[in-house]
């Protein structure tokens, strides 16, 4: 057995790279800057951004993780 052997691919560390970068993406569309309210409540915190658009992205990258670790390589 060759210990020079990597179990990935290049297109496979391309591929985690890519989704690394989408997962932040969605965990920074979550975010949120501080609250200008006495009350500290905020209600910018139920845009669609924030509660539909964020989600989705950051779920788009877990299932590219999940892909970049299940190709096989040619």
């Amino acid at each position: 057995m060759d210990k020079n052997k990597f179990a990935f691919s290049k297109e496979n560390f391309i591929l985690l790279a890519i989704a690394v970068v989408i997962i932040v993406v969605g965990f920074f569309l979550m975010s949120g800057g501080k609250t200008t309210e006495e009350t500290g409540f905020d209600p910018t915190i139920f845009s669609s951004r924030r509660i539909v658009v964020a989600p989705i992205v950051t779920m788009l990258g877990f299932l590219l993780v999940f892909v970049a670790i299940l190709k096989n390589k040619k």
